[in-house]
């Protein structure tokens, strides 16, 4: 092929094989070597649509893999040995008269795989415009800073909507049965007589008696409770909720569990879709995040007080819901650099006092991933648990400090855990002397000892010049 085609442009790279070379042909295909001195060319796989050369390509080479990337037109491709893989996507600009002359901005995800998903958002009668961009699990808007909003997305959850949100075709079938012109569908009509009741009017009772002699009010109050949650506009849903808390009153055995459960979500719903909230949750995303729906975006976005509110209007458990947030607070607040460590260790305590299902020890952790060795120290304390704090100090190597709230636990597995981390951590002396400096600790290794290290323990009594024991000892060897 390069006899027949020839080169038309070619790159020299080097890799931790030697110096390597690539090039592209004039069939445009793209053949690399890694190491010239042991010349093997490989074609690499054919570029789509690619009818010239490409505005600019690099070869880049890591842990051993080497590839080639190019950009056709608004598109960046990878080749690698097997597949030829878009890594960019294009974002149609709405209004093509006023593509942007310039760069619009320069921002990195920080996300490996390409979004599945770009779109240009534009406010009505403005000029600012961003840019959203849809992954499998999360949904990011750039502007034309180096800053972004980040939504993450629940299972299930579609792309970027080119126009009016798209539902599920359950929820759309629904609502359009409800609210179309001259429907005859159970929840319409009942929809309509509680219209007809507001204004007093006898056709309520018309339309009541028409549902009612086909025996479809049932199906007519769940119609109407079912389609509240589907719908957004909470005037439209009051009035579905409204329509059906009226149907339920000519019902002699109706369990009032689902319509209370949709006002309960509704209202959670609506306080999270709040513009000053911002998270587009729907009814059927909800349940999939098991009634928890307003976690990942309220606590990762630190709205901890509505957060909190949400659970007590559940009424969740609070291990479930409110310690959940409280430690999540914890240890977004041991980040703080402009407060000191005895400042925020009391301020912790003073949220989280005995909270249950609340962990100290964790939130120590996170302090001590952060570098703050000291300000863990102090929630340690706070801790309960001293099987809890002991391997926290250890980490952290403050074996002396561990030792002694081992001690004080009066948990004889935990002092020897920390005893035998000690002699693996101490030189001979040094972890002897730390030993007499509590007989607690000593008691508990020379009992070990009698069992285990019979030479060490006669060592023990050496350095304690301990003679009455090291006779027995001499004594009982010599016996044994």
């Amino acid at each position: 092929e390069v006899l027949q085609n020839h080169v038309l442009e070619a790159q020299v790279f080097h890799t931790e094989f030697g110096t390597g070379v690539a090039i592209l042909t004039g069939a445009f295909r793209f053949s690399l070597a890694t190491n010239i001195d042991d010349l093997k060319l490989r074609r690499l796989p054919e570029v789509p649509g690619l009818q010239q050369p490409p505005g600019c390509w690099a070869v880049l080479s890591q842990d051993r893999v080497t590839v080639v990337l190019l950009a056709v037109g608004p598109e960046l491709f990878l080749l690698d040995n097997t597949s030829c893989s878009s890594v960019v996507r294009e974002c149609v600009f709405p209004d093509p008269p006023s593509l942007p002359q310039e760069k619009f901005c320069e921002f990195s995800s920080t996300i490996r795989s390409p979004p599945r998903q770009m779109v240009w958002c534009t406010r009505p009668r403005s000029r600012q415009r961003a840019v959203v961009v849809a992954w499998e699990r999360q949904l990011m808007v750039v502007g034309n800073s180096s800053e972004c909003i980040r939504y993450p997305l629940g299972r299930g959850a579609g792309g970027v909507p080119r126009s009016q949100p798209k539902l599920l075709p359950l929820s759309q079938s629904l609502l359009q049965e409800i609210f179309r012109i001259a429907s005859m569908a159970p929840g319409a009509l009942l929809l309509e007589a509680q219209k007809e009741y507001e204004k007093e009017s006898q056709k309520a009772d018309e339309y009541l008696r028409e549902i009612r002699e086909q025996q479809l009010l049932p199906e007519a109050v769940g119609q109407c409770i079912e389609a509240a949650g589907y719908e957004h506009e909470p005037h439209t849903q009051k009035s579905l909720l409204r329509a059906a808390s009226f149907g339920k009153c000519f019902l002699d055995k109706f369990s009032p569990e689902s319509f209370v459960r949709m006002c309960q979500d509704l209202r959670v719903l609506n306080a999270i879709r709040d513009y000053q909230i911002g998270i587009p949750l729907t009814f059927t995303q909800y349940p999939q995040l098991e009634g928890l729906a307003w976690d990942p975006g309220l606590v990762l976005r630190r709205l901890y007080p509505l957060a909190i509110r949400i659970c007590e209007f559940l009424r969740l458990p609070e291990i479930q819901g409110v310690s959940r947030i409280l430690a999540h607070w914890a240890c977004s607040k041991v980040q703080q650099k402009d407060k000191s460590d005895e400042e925020v260790a009391q301020a912790i305590n003073q949220k989280l006092g005995d909270t249950p299902g609340i962990s100290y020890s964790e939130i120590a952790t996170r302090a001590y991933d952060c570098g703050r060795a000291e300000l863990a120290i102090k929630l340690l304390e706070y801790e309960p648990r001293s099987g809890e704090q002991v391997p926290l100090l250890l980490k952290m190597k403050r074996s002396k400090l561990a030792l002694g709230k081992a001690i004080e636990s009066g948990d004889t597995d935990l002092v020897y855990t920390v005893v035998l981390h000690l002699k693996n951590e101490l030189n001979r002396g040094t972890f002897f002397m730390t030993l007499q400096n509590q007989p607690v600790a000593l008691s508990l290794y020379r009992q070990f000892c009698r069992h285990q290290e019979r030479d060490t323990l006669k060592d023990l009594y050496n350095q304690d010049d301990n003679h009455q024991e090291l006779g027995n000892f001499h004594v009982h060897s010599s016996y044994s």
